[in-house]
Order: C-alpha cells, then sequence, then structure tokens
C-alpha cells in the first residue's frame, strides 16, 4: 500500500510535466507559425508529432483552445482559427501598445552582445527570405522580436505580448511573397537594431511600431481576399 501511495502522486507529476512540455511545444509551434490559419489538428495527430502519448497531448490542446490558439470542430479534432478583421484590428492594436512599450524600455538594456545577437538573427532571416523558405523565417523573425522584448525587464508585459502572438501567429504566413520582396521587415529591423545600439528609445519603438503597423496592412488585405470580413 505505501509503495502505491508513493508511485501516485509520482506518476500525476511525471504526468503534468509531459503535459506542460506538450503545452510549450504547441504553443511555440503557433506562435511561430508552424500551423497555417485553418489547419486541422487531432489528438492523435498532435501526439505523433511531439512523441507523447494521447493524454499530455490533449492537455495540451485544452489548453490552447482555453487561451483561443485552437478551436474545437469536434470531440477530437481542432482547427487553427482564421482572424476576421474585426480580431486582426483589435490584436494590431493591442501588439502597438504593448509591444511599443516593451521596446522603449529595452533600449536602456541593450549591450553590444544583444546587437550582435539580432545582427545574427537578421542574417538568418534574410538568408531563409532570399531563398524563399518562409516558414524558417517567421521562425527566427520571432525570435529577433523577443530577443528586443525580453531585454525592458518586465517578464509579465513579455507574456502578455506571447498570448497576442500566440494568436497572430499563424497569420503571419499571409505576410509573404509580398513581405520579402519589398523587405519592410528587414528596414525596419535594421533601423531598430540601430536605435538599440544607440540606446534610443523612441526610436526603436517607432520602428518595432512600424513593424506592427506594415505587417498589419498585408494581413488586412489577406483577410480581405480571404472573404473574412471588412475593416472600419
Amino acid at each position: 500500500m505505501a509503495d502505491n501511495a508513493t508511485e501516485s502522486p509520482n506518476l500525476e507529476r511525471a504526468s503534468k510535466r509531459l503535459g506542460d512540455a506538450a503545452y510549450r511545444e504547441m504553443k511555440e509551434r503557433i506562435i511561430r507559425g508552424v500551423y497555417l490559419p485553418g489547419h486541422k489538428l487531432t489528438v492523435r495527430a498532435v501526439a505523433q508529432d511531439l512523441n507523447v502519448s494521447t493524454t499530455p497531448a490533449r492537455d495540451a490542446i485544452n489548453r490552447l483552445t482555453s487561451e483561443g490558439a485552437l478551436v474545437y470542430t469536434g470531440p477530437k479534432t481542432v482547427v487553427v482559427p482564421i482572424l476576421d478583421a474585426a480580431d486582426l484590428r483589435e490584436i494590431t492594436l493591442t501588439r502597438l501598445a504593448l509591444e511599443g512599450l516593451a521596446s522603449e524600455q529595452a533600449a536602456q538594456h541593450g549591450t553590444p552582445a544583444d546587437v550582435e545577437e539580432l545582427m545574427s538573427l537578421q542574417e538568418l532571416i534574410n538568408s531563409a527570405l532570399d531563398e524563399k523558405r518562409y516558414a524558417e523565417a517567421l521562425w527566427h523573425n520571432k525570435e529577433f522580436h523577443f530577443t528586443i522584448y525580453r531585454l525592458s525587464g518586465l517578464p509579465q508585459l513579455v507574456s502578455m505580448i506571447e498570448s497576442l502572438w500566440l494568436r497572430i501567429g499563424p497569420s503571419l504566413h499571409n505576410l509573404y511573397p509580398e513581405f520579402a520582396e519589398e523587405k519592410y521587415g528587414v528596414r525596419n529591423h535594421e533601423i531598430a537594431m540601430e536605435a538599440l545600439a544607440e540606446r534610443d528609445a523612441a526610436s526603436l519603438r517607432a520602428a518595432m511600431e512600424n513593424d506592427i503597423r506594415d505587417g498589419y496592412r498585408r494581413l488586412k488585405r489577406a483577410s480581405l481576399e480571404m472573404g473574412a470580413g471588412s475593416l472600419a
């Protein structure tokens, strides 16, 4: 009896750890745009992708549906939601406020090493864009942004920003190929790196806000093209 009593809490803790790990991995994939809007997922498919059993996969899916990142369409099937125009506008306005603040606060904490890290990430982004590896570009783009936001020293703010990227991440696929051809993001990132090097809070905030606005204009057109609605 004593052995069984000891094993039960241990199993529960192990199960929770697996569920947490599955959740974090799925969350990161959604944020980085691994799944397109409208993509269907099943518990079994998620379990196979993450190399876990169905229990932690189901736990991860349930948590992500509660956060609005996934939507149930059946007992065992979820879909990555397609944002309508109103959702896109609200998320963008909130991103401008929160990410602008994080960028402004980050300016005073950046070091030459941080700027070098951003330059390395931008080289990876540029290479991926030139070779039309857009999924890879999105992966590095997320890290570029959050490298700056984490410099703010405000973890709760960064967590709130992450929740917004959880909603917008899949839609970022709609930026391409136009965003790559016009180099909107590349220019904004270059200005951001210069501003961080100079500890210019206003310029860093403006560069990151412009990056969001440029992306929004493309995403808005994509939303209208898909018939998701119209913006006021």
